[in-house]
Order: structure tokens, then C-alpha cells, then sequence
């Protein structure tokens, strides 16, 4: 969401066409790097304020965030030959951070039969639209996968804000805004360390770009930024703090699980022969492309932070 990392910079930069002028490529190059810089210089503050107040507004934008990020998802497996319903997986999708946020002011609780009828639901859905030549478990599984990933992993922001350990609005904008700082980090080093040193692939087959040495240069990077974080941040404005050793466990673990989150993204993408998930935000793509380590750090997060996280009264 606040996402505009030196990765997305590097997707910016065409190669170079074998015995084509360099001054050809500059104009191309400044204006991707504009339309970038523009989208985070505009989206960054909306984020954050978003953010900070939480409520309602979070809800909102996590839902419809989650609605579009689906869409798109559904648009790859189409490209992948499945056929998702994609019209129930988009609502399903938004409604689950609406549902979380309803959840929080005790309008109603999601009752656990929820989670078994909404599935079987689809399934029996896919016989009337689909047919037994549709592909109907297919169908079934790729829209209910793809509620889950999107609107089921995005409805962790809103339940970061309002962290048991956190006390006040900026404890909880914190909370939410270290897995995302901590992401960006991760990417930051990953890409500047692949660069630089180079060295052996670390999946080719999914993103031929990706080197050992920037999955290294990531953690290193992740575990700076947490410790930089938690000092100057989280421990004088939120009273909340790791041990030693517990944060450069919630370090490595975001910073691996955010490079497994962008690695399932790039596999997705290639098994449907697409470059990017959409163009919602200019010079960015589209929402996956943005989120996609989020999608999987942020549950993490949410898991990490009651197992490690520790009050620091007085910070």
C-alpha cells in the first residue's frame, strides 16, 4: 500500500536494445520514474493517514483494495485456463475486512459455519454456472482461493491496527506500518545486494532476476530496519519492543516470508503468461503487483507479534 520500493524502480528500466542510441531510452526511463515517483508521493501520505484513523476509513480502503487485488487474480487464472466465478470471489473478497471491522464494534460475529457453508456455497454454485464441462472444482477452488488470498490476508491490516498490545492510535498505526516499512526494506536490500554482488540464481524458473545474494542482502537489510524501527518508533511511541533475539527472529522471518510472497506472485504471473497483474496504479501495475509480499507478511506479522512482542513501559 505504502509500497514503492527501488524493486519497483527496477522493473521501470528496459533493457537497452542491442545497437540502439542511449539517448532513445532516456525519455521512456524519466517518465516511468515520474509516474512512479507521483503515484507514492500521492499515495504514501493517503496510506498513512488512512491508516492512523483506522476504523471505518481502513476497512474501506482494505475492502476495496482486496476487491480489485481479486479481480486481477481472477484475470490471471483466466489467462491460466481455469474459470473462476469472479463475481462472487470479488464480493467475498471485499466483505471480509468489512466483516472483520464489523467483527471489532461488535455488531456481529462471523459464526464459525460460516467458514464451511460459504465454501460449499461456491461449490454447489459451480454446477448451475459452470457445468460438468466448466471445470467445476476448479472453478470453485480458484474463486475461494482467491477470496482468501486477497480480502482473507488484507483483513490482517485492520486487525494490526487493533493489536491487544497496542494503546492508542499511533501504537496501532505502528504496528500496521512495521511489516510495510519492514517489507520495503527487504525488497530494498534484495535488489541493491543482487545488483552489487551478484552470483547464483535463487529460482530461475520463477524469477530469473532473483539472486542468492539478494535473498541475503534482504534479511541483513529486514533485521537494520527492525532494530532502526523498534528504537527511534515503536519502543518511545508505542511502548512495545523485542527482545534481542526475538527481534531478529520477527526480522528473518518477515524478510523470508515477504520474498516467498513476492516469488508466489511471479510464479502465478508466469504460469499465465502475464507481466503484470494490472495498471490501477501508474508506473506501479496493479494492486498484486504492489502487495504481494504484504499478502503474506502481514498474517505472519499478526502471529509473530504475539509470540514475540513485549511491553516496554516508559519506552
Amino acid at each position: 500500500m505504502i509500497d514503492a520500493s527501488v524493486a519497483s524502480v527496477r522493473d521501470a528500466l528496459p533493457e537497452a536494445q542491442c545497437g540502439a542510441p542511449a539517448f532513445a531510452l532516456a525519455p521512456p526511463r524519466v517518465n516511468e520514474l515520474a509516474r512512479r515517483a507521483v503515484v507514492a508521493l500521492i499515495g504514501a501520505p493517503i496510506a498513512l493517514g488512512i491508516i492512523w484513523l483506522g476504523g471505518a476509513p481502513l476497512a474501506t480502503l482494505a475492502g476495496a483494495l482486496s476487491g480489485i487485488a481479486a479481480w486481477e487474480y481472477y484475470r490471471i487464472a483466466r489467462e491460466g485456463g481455469t474459470t473462476p466465478m469472479s463475481v462472487v470471489g470479488i464480493v467475498l473478497s471485499a466483505l471480509i475486512p468489512i466483516a472483520v471491522h464489523a467483527q471489532q464494534l461488535g455488531v456481529f460475529a462471523v459464526p464459525l459455519f460460516a467458514w464451511t457453508l460459504v465454501p460449499l456455497f461456491v461449490l454447489a454454485l459451480s454446477i448451475w454456472t459452470r457445468g460438468a464441462n466448466g471445470k467445476p472444482l476448479g472453478a470453485a477452488a480458484t474463486t475461494i482461493f482467491g477470496a482468501l488470498y486477497t480480502g482473507g490476508t488484507l483483513s490482517y491490516i485492520y486487525a494490526l491496527r487493533y493489536f491487544g498490545y497496542a494503546v492508542g492510535d499511533t501504537a496501532g498505526a505502528l504496528v500496521v506500518i512495521m511489516p510495510v516499512v519492514l517489507t520495503w526494506a527487504s525488497d530494498t536490500g534484495a535488489y541493491f545486494t543482487g545488483r552489487l554482488v551478484g552470483g547464483p540464481k535463487l529460482i530461475p524458473s520463477v524469477s530469473p532476476a532473483k539472486t542468492i545474494s539478494g535473498a541475503v542482502g534482504a534479511i541483513v537489510a529486514t533485521v537494520g530496519a527492525c532494530a532502526a524501527f523498534v528504537h527511534y518508533l515503536l519502543k518511545p511511541q508505542a511502548q512495545l519492543a523485542f527482545s534481542p533475539t526475538g527481534l531478529i527472529i520477527f526480522a528473518v522471518c518477515i524478510s523470508v516470508t515477504a520474498q516467498i510472497g513476492d516469488l508466489t506472485e511471479s510464479l502465478l504471473k508466469r504460469e499465465a503468461g502475464v507481466k503484470d497483474s494490472g495498471t490501477l496504479f501508474p508506473g506501479h501495475g496493479g494492486v498484486l503487483d504492489r502487495l504481494d509480499s504484504l499478502f503474506f507478511v502481514l498474517p505472519v506479522t499478526y502471529a509473530l507479534y504475539y509470540a514475540l512482542l513485549l511491553p516496554a513501559p516508559g519506552g
